[in-house]
């Protein structure tokens, strides 16, 4: 085996698992907000249930399209700034709209301490 070989492998299988990351994020993400009723959305200011889905539903659709036609070499060239702007979106709804509408979905704190319920 050549190394030229064995460092063209490392990178396809890095970026196959660069990628399979991104779309795990984007399938979580859509996931979620599936499972949300619409008037959470709303009761907690985070834009409307309708704006979440379509937005990571657009994440989904590019992450898998990326995933298809990618052929090698690096990730970022074959993300790009789509690919890019997907897993950002997927990640915001993750970080931010996810805790603010899980928590308001179980009706609030309900005496919950630093280590669960009291």
């Amino acid at each position: 085996m050549d190394g030229t070989f064995l460092v063209a492998l490392v990178d396809f299988g890095a970026s196959i698992i660069i990628l399979l990351v991104a779309l795990g994020l984007e399938i979580w993400a859509f996931g979620d907000c599936l499972r949300h009723k619409a008037s959470v959305f709303e009761a907690v200011s985070k834009r409307t249930k309708l704006f979440w889905m379509l937005l990571t539903g657009g994440a989904l659709l590019i992450g898998v399209l990326t995933l298809i036609s990618y052929r090698g070499g690096s990730p970022l060239g074959a993300v790009g700034i789509f690919g890019i702007a997907a897993v950002t979106a997927a990640s915001v709804y993750l970080a931010d709209v996810r805790p603010a509408v899980t928590d308001a979905g179980r009706g609030g704190n309900r005496n919950t301490g630093p280590y669960g319920s009291w």
